[in-house]
This record gives structure tokens, C-alpha cells and sequence, in this order.
């Protein structure tokens, strides 16, 4: 049992009526952004090898916030790679806003039929969270997404990014930030823990905190670039985000080896 959990939900329940109200609030201020246009796309360099790339997840694989994925995580991630690898990398998006890892496990994965695949990019924990859905439910759940995946790329390397910055919206009033920004966190060790059980699957579980970007990376920059509507990434936050997971990948060497020979 996941005590700090347990103690946790116990505390969270008075607060639930409090999140209900707050909640419909903010749907009502924060305003309804667009999905980045443009699921699929190849950068191009000059050689005789192409990877390609899938990104699968909610909003912000969706791109809520970038007017395009080209500009967006996936394209900045493919450039990324692609200009350390020096290999052509053809990408497409699987995401929808909204969705949780049982939509993403049940609508997305069997229309996913590109073969075949080197690379697969995962970003979920928003929207379970935002259903408060438990620790145990989520474990259970990502890992029949694992499955489902499997079943379909067996040596697909897959990469699980950062569980979303909930402590950060500052969109959010304390108390969401409390409760959901606490369940993320519980997700994310739930997930440290599930990549273990699986072969060529990682997750990069640095907690997202912009001032550090903005310090290790030397941005001019303040933490609210980073967001379009006070929940979702900027533009400019989805290209910092793909370039901090493209470093991860390689530091990782998590690309197939037959792809940096």
C-alpha cells in the first residue's frame, strides 16, 4: 500500500467539494486552445538512413499551445535527434487532448499501423490526475499500455517523458495544485518503478521546475513563457521540454544501436 498516498487522499477528501467549484471556474476563464496542426512530417539531412518517430499522449503530445507540431514537442524532438544522430527522422502524432493512458490504450494504439518504428515517445499524468484517478489504477493501466504496445513493436525502445508540472499552473489555485500536483508525483514514482519490469522502456522522471531550465539552460526568459493559457506549454516551453527528452534519449543511448553505427 502507498501510505504517503493514503495519508494524502485522506486529507484531500474535505477538499474535493472546494475542487469541484474551483475547477468549473477555471474551465470557464481558461480558453479553449486549438491542437498543433500537422501530425506527421520528416526532417531531411543528408544521409542514407531514416528513423522514424511516434509520439503518443493527451494535450500536450497533441501540441495545446503550439500553433503547430512542426514548431511544437515533436517537431523540435525529431530536430533535435536528427541533428545529433545525423539521420533523416520521419515523425507522426498520436494524441488527443483530453484523453487519459485507458483512452490512449483503447482509441489510439490500434490505429497506430506505421511499421517499422524506431522510436516511440510517450507523454500522459495530466488527465489522470484531473480524474483523480489512484496510483494503483494508473500503475495497472500503463501497464496495459505497455502491453498493447508491445504487441505491436516488441523492440520498439519506448520513452515515457516528464509527468506535467501541476505544481507550476498558474492557472491553478493552491488547493488543485495541492491535491493534483501531489497525485502527479505519486504517478511518477509509480512509473520509476513499472519501467524497471520492462525491457528497452525509460521514463525521464526529472520534475519539471522552469526556473531551473531558465538557470541551467541561461534563458531570457520568466516562467510564465512557458505556458499559453496558464495550464498548457508555449510554444517556446515545448521546444525547451523536446530539447531537454532529446538529450535524455541520447544520453541514454536509447535509439537502436543499427541507427548510430
Amino acid at each position: 500500500m502507498n501510505i504517503k498516498y493514503t495519508l494524502g487522499a485522506i486529507v484531500s477528501v474535505p477538499l474535493l467539494p472546494i475542487l469541484y467549484v474551483q475547477g468549473k471556474k477555471i474551465q470557464k476563464t481558461i480558453p479553449q486552445l486549438p491542437e498543433a496542426t500537422g501530425i506527421e512530417g520528416i526532417v531531411e539531412v543528408s544521409s542514407n538512413q531514416t528513423f522514424r518517430l511516434i509520439t503518443i499522449g493527451e494535450s500536450t503530445i497533441a501540441g495545446v499551445g503550439a500553433t503547430t507540431h512542426e514548431n511544437g514537442f515533436t517537431g523540435t524532438l525529431a530536430n533535435a535527434l536528427s541533428e545529433q544522430v545525423q539521420s533523416s527522422i520521419s515523425w507522426k502524432v498520436y494524441a488527443k487532448s483530453g484523453y487519459t493512458v485507458k483512452h490512449v490504450k483503447e482509441k489510439i494504439v490500434q490505429y497506430i499501423t506505421e511499421e517499422p518504428v524506431d522510436l516511440i515517445v510517450i507523454g500522459l499524468g495530466g488527465n489522470d490526475s484531473f480524474k483523480l484517478h489512484t496510483p494503483k489504477q494508473w500503475n495497472a493501466d500503463i501497464r496495459e499500455l505497455i502491453s498493447n504496445i508491445r504487441e505491436k513493436y516488441a523492440k520498439t525502445p519506448i520513452v515515457f517523458i516528464n509527468m506535467p508540472p501541476i505544481k507550476e499552473f498558474p492557472a491553478f489555485t493552491s488547493t488543485i495544485k495541492f491535491v493534483m500536483g501531489n497525485l502527479v508525483l505519486h504517478f511518477s514514482k509509480e512509473l520509476e518503478k513499472i519501467v524497471n519490469d520492462y525491457e528497452n522502456v525509460h521514463y525521464h522522471s526529472r520534475i519539471i521546475k522552469f526556473e531551473e531550465y531558465i538557470e541551467q539552460m541561461n534563458l531570457d526568459a520568466t516562467p510564465a513563457d512557458f505556458f499559453s493559457d496558464g495550464v498548457h506549454p508555449s510554444e517556446f516551453a515545448y521546444q525547451i521540454w523536446a530539447k531537454d527528452i532529446a538529450n535524455y534519449i541520447l544520453e541514454k543511448r536509447i535509439l537502436l544501436t543499427k541507427n548510430l553505427s
